[in-house]
């Protein structure tokens, strides 16, 4: 009767019980767990000793004193100094009165304004000419292999290399006066220089632009488009139906690595104009001022550098928060 028990259909729910309870309990079984825990740990100790320590060490920096002399001359050694580096910056303090012209402190907002300014600039031409690159090198040509060969040339030269060179180019002498027949003083003038830095950061920078959104149009199937077409869609309208909302994700990375990207620009204006033009300042941004800094003092320097910090975060937030859904394809749901 052995047998028949065992091929009874009392037995089915017990044989059904098990792939039920897989559904509902976790893919992986605690030894699973453990062992890929273990994997990993190794890289999570390294990265939070390559990132972490220094971000902590930079925050703890930021609430203490450098040394500096105080009101009656008298040597001071540091020590806690609060929130006193961070109303330096950001109420452009320095001790009880306000920051003289020309100092570092008194910058802070102008150079935030510049930074803020290279970052919308630069992006914005670099995200129209990456997409229209894009674009070209997804079409099917002879030599398009070469083609995209090409045009990551620019990229692919160290940023310091692309400095001198644009740096060269807009000289007084250089290519650019011959070319236009002008005698422009390129780093000299506010706007000329900044002109200069960022038609340098395009030519450097789009082919990235241009790859990654060149990634996510090969995604998107030759089908799709024929269908439209057989529904009688024209080009501008496959364009803007098909094409932009299908590439949105790679536009969205693309977009995110830029901003942070130039929102941590030191080398071609540092390079270029050594962060001056104009009144002597007019190209310098955060991270130069960061630089500039540390020869005043370390802690001062890293109430800067933890600023500057939270902004870049802060950018990468907004992204991730109201572009990062669409990013994924994932509609939100719908509330109950």
């Amino acid at each position: 009767m052995s047998s028949n028990a065992s091929g009874s259909p009392a037995s089915a729910p017990a044989r059904r019980r098990l792939p039920r309870r897989r559904a509902r309990g976790s893919s992986l079984d605690p030894h699973e767990t453990r062992r890929a825990l273990l994997l990993v740990a190794p890289a999570v100790a390294v990265l939070a000793l390559v990132i972490g320590y220094p971000v902590v060490r930079a925050v703890w920096m930021s609430f203490q004193a450098d040394q500096h002399l105080d009101a009656n001359g008298t040597f001071v050694q540091g020590g806690f100094a609060g929130l006193d580096n961070y109303k330096h910056w950001l109420l452009q303090r320095c001790g009880d009165v306000a920051c003289p012209p020309g100092s570092t402190g008194s910058s802070f907002w102008e150079v935030v304004g510049i930074t803020l300014f290279f970052t919308v600039v630069t992006v914005s031409i670099e995200l129209v000419l990456g997409f229209w690159f894009a674009v070209i090198m997804n079409g099917k040509f002879r030599g398009r292999g070469l083609v995209r060969a090409a045009v990551l040339i620019p990229w692919a030269i160290p940023t310091a290399v692309t400095a001198k060179l644009w740096y060269f180019i807009f000289s007084y002498d250089g290519i650019a006066n011959h070319l236009f027949g002008a005698h422009v003083v390129w780093f000299g003038d506010k706007w000329a220089a900044r002109s200069a830095i960022i038609v340098s950061d395009v030519w450097k920078t789009t082919p990235f632009m241009a790859l990654l959104i060149l990634a996510g149009l090969q995604l998107i199937s030759d089908d799709v488009y024929e269908a439209a077409k057989v529904d009688g869609a024209s080009a501008w309208q496959r364009f803007w139906s098909i094409t932009v909302p299908l590439v949105k994700p790679a536009v969205v990375v693309a977009l995110l690595f830029r901003t942070l990207d130039v929102l941590r620009m030191y080398d071609l204006p540092a390079i270029m104009t050594g962060g001056g033009a104009g009144d002597g300042n007019d190209t310098t941004t955060l991270s130069i001022l960061v630089i500039n800094e540390i020869r005043n003092g370390f802690n001062s320097a890293a109430a800067l550098s933890t600023l500057t910090f939270l902004l870049v975060f802060g950018v990468a937030f907004l992204f991730i928060k109201f572009l990062g859904a669409s990013a994924t394809g994932a509609e939100p749901k719908a509330k109950r």
